[in-house]
């Protein structure tokens, strides 16, 4: 959705029919030396399946293979296993990757981090990494966008347990927290867009344009536009 909005293909390179402010999409988005555009992000899982869909799939151009981090075994829905055992072999690999995207960065304002609450690595292996990057990266701001479970979505009996256990964890580390119900959009897709059976595709459309608009007055200019300290103060 980024790329659309700012006129990214994904090969990384800027659509010829659209002319753009230098200053509209560096936020995001980080220029190389032969002219693409890669996102300033960092894509971590546990294990590869997911993501590998992101390294074959049509948007496999946009990202540097040193983006996309995967382990070699899941959390298995445990947070145990994302904070103390499987996470704690791969914290250190993503805070260099981190540390290096950091250098590249004019002027760091702070970190958003995506991840869900009811599984072991968005819940046991976030809170790992969100607890490091208060010790390395301490005055800047942190913003959560989560995805907290529902009964409808369920996909493991455990994901409560998870969920309190990463909110107990991340609440000293967080300066600000997006909270997205399951429920509420599987709901919203039903009622509103007359999507019967919404699937995580549904879902994950309608949770970027959230995402979108709340990130919107970092990305372009306007009277509303300000930094992540800021929305802190304004919420």
């Amino acid at each position: 959705l980024y790329c659309l909005e700012h006129g990214i293909q994904p090969d990384g390179r800027i659509s010829d029919d659209l002319v753009h402010e230098e200053n509209l999409y560096t936020t995001f988005f980080q220029e190389t030396a032969r002219g693409k555009y890669v996102p300033r992000a960092i894509y971590v899982d546990l294990e590869p399946t997911v993501i590998d869909t992101v390294r074959t799939g049509p948007y496999r151009q946009l990202f540097h293979p040193e983006q996309l981090i995967t382990g070699k075994e899941d959390a298995a829905n445990n947070y145990a296993r994302g904070h103390y055992t499987i996470g704690k072999e791969q914290v250190d690999l993503v805070l260099d990757k981190v540390r290096k995207m950091v250098d590249a960065c004019m002027g760091l304002q702070g970190f958003l981090v995506f991840h869900s609450f009811g599984g072991g690595t968005g819940s046991g292996f976030t809170s790992l990494l969100m607890e490091r990057l208060s010790v390395d990266y301490g005055k800047k701001s942190k913003l959560q966008f989560t995805v907290y479970p529902a009964p409808q979505i369920c996909t493991a009996v455990v994901e409560p347990y998870n969920s309190i256990l990463t909110t107990h964890t991340t609440l000293e580390h967080s300066d600000c927290a997006f909270m997205v119900d399951n429920e509420a959009i599987y709901d919203i897709c039903r009622r509103n867009l007359g999507i019967e059976r919404p699937s995580y595709e549904n879902l994950n459309r309608m949770i970027g344009q959230i995402v979108s608009s709340i990130t919107a007055s970092l990305r372009f200019d306007g009277a509303l536009n300000v930094d992540l300290t800021e929305f802190q103060t304004n919420l």
